[in-house]
């Protein structure tokens, strides 16, 4: 199991979202063994974090060993609410399930990287968010991507 830790935030839910929508993905012939889920989130649109859960376990649904795919579903919850809160900016969200493989990337369009916070009160729910994706992922880091950034996870569904 590898980690790679290189950058936290807040869970904040809400409802349905006008802003969030799917974005086309043009699939090349070696690519079909794939399934990918994209979408762009608009600023600060908390609304979208339930909706990018639903769509992830739509995804997900006969994918991995027990629990693996309520484990991807915290952890991007994590990732998109950390991208809408901390940037005010838009996001773009992207999973790509390969056999046996997830790997989510969230987008976002600042370049200040994300810091791992560890909190000491007991009952804060704030700063945990990068703790629960070092915890739980298989693999994780921040890797510049034009005027912004991406984070990401992988998580390894293993034998169903």
């Amino acid at each position: 199991m590898t980690r790679q830790v290189r950058g936290g935030g807040p869970i904040h839910l809400g409802t349905s979202s006008p802003k969030a929508r799917d974005e086309p993905t043009d699939k090349k012939p070696d690519e079909l063994h794939r399934a990918q889920l994209r979408r762009r989130l608009g600023r600060s649109d908390l609304r979208a974090v339930p909706e990018v859960r639903g769509a992830l376990r739509e995804l997900l649904r006969s994918w991995g060993r027990p629990g693996r795919s309520e484990i991807a579903e915290l952890l991007t919850s994590e990732l998109v609410t950390n991208a809408l809160v901390h940037t005010d900016r838009d996001a773009v969200l992207t999973a790509t399930l390969r056999p046996g493989r997830l790997r989510v990337e969230v987008r976002d369009f600042v370049g200040r990287r994300p810091k791992l916070c560890v909190t000491n009160a007991d009952f804060s729910t704030h700063g945990r968010g990068l703790m629960l994706v070092q915890s739980l992922a298989d693999a994780w880091g921040v890797r510049a991507h034009g005027v912004g950034k991406v984070v990401w996870f992988e998580l390894d569904g293993g034998p169903a």
